[in-house]
């Protein structure tokens, strides 16, 4: 089997699994909805500043315990059978992609849970969309990192946020202050670098999992 086939195969499965147990992406699903109700019955309209924090700290949130699932949920003999099947490349790259691919449809639903309980605030669409793209795979692949490196602990679950928070703080930052230049109208030609620089973060979280990863997968 292929490196690409076999990323595929983890993909599939991983989809299969998550539309199987309806409860994890529902109980998502359902952090993201009661929350931003939450947020509609006390302030019923915000401004678009607020808009766009509090639309990233949700999906921080939801990313957060998306993401911690990759590997912390699997138990040791699971992990056994990976390890004869595959190489610790395909196995991180199917998770950070499976991940990646989840997130992006959890942004989509926020922005759509967003834009009917508290308006849309966005000028620069095109900016924001590609904002949305770029957070939530970044959110993806930090994640799923982190949550393979926390995996390896007794307190699994406290250890994926002790690391991850701090490391992806930065990353939010300039994820809000980018959203505030598209909510006033911002486009993509007039902050090309920045989005660069954005993008240049999850290629750098990709290359350290590339390096980081088969020591864990060894351990």
């Amino acid at each position: 089997m292929t490196s690409a086939k076999a990323i595929a195969h983890l993909v599939y499965k991983d989809i299969k699994l998550e539309l199987r147990e309806k409860y994890a992406l529902s109980g998502i699903l359902l952090y993201v909805v009661s929350t931003t109700f939450v947020i509609y019955s006390a302030f019923q309209q915000v401004d678009a500043s607020t808009w766009v924090s509090l639309f990233w700290i949700i999906t921080l949130f939801a990313a957060l315990n998306a993401a911690s699932r990759s590997f912390i949920t699997e138990n040791p003999n699971t992990r056994l059978y990976y390890f004869l099947l595959v190489g610790p490349h395909e196995m991180i790259l199917s998770k950070m992609l499976f991940n990646g691919l989840l997130l992006l449809v959890l942004a989509a639903i926020s922005n759509l849970v967003f834009g009917i309980l508290l308006g849309f605030e966005i000028e620069g669409f095109n900016l924001w969309i590609l904002l949305s793209a770029l957070g939530s795979l970044g959110f993806g692949l930090s994640f799923t990192m982190i949550s393979a490196i926390a995996s390896k602990a007794k307190n699994a679950g406290v250890l994926m946020t002790i690391l991850g928070l701090p490391i992806i703080i930065p990353q939010l930052m300039v994820l809000i202050r980018l959203s505030n230049l598209a909510a006033n109208g911002g486009t993509i030609a007039e902050h090309w670098g920045d989005l660069v620089s954005l993008a240049s973060i999850d290629i750098i979280a990709l290359a350290v999992a590339l390096v980081v990863f088969p020591f864990l997968w060894k351990d």
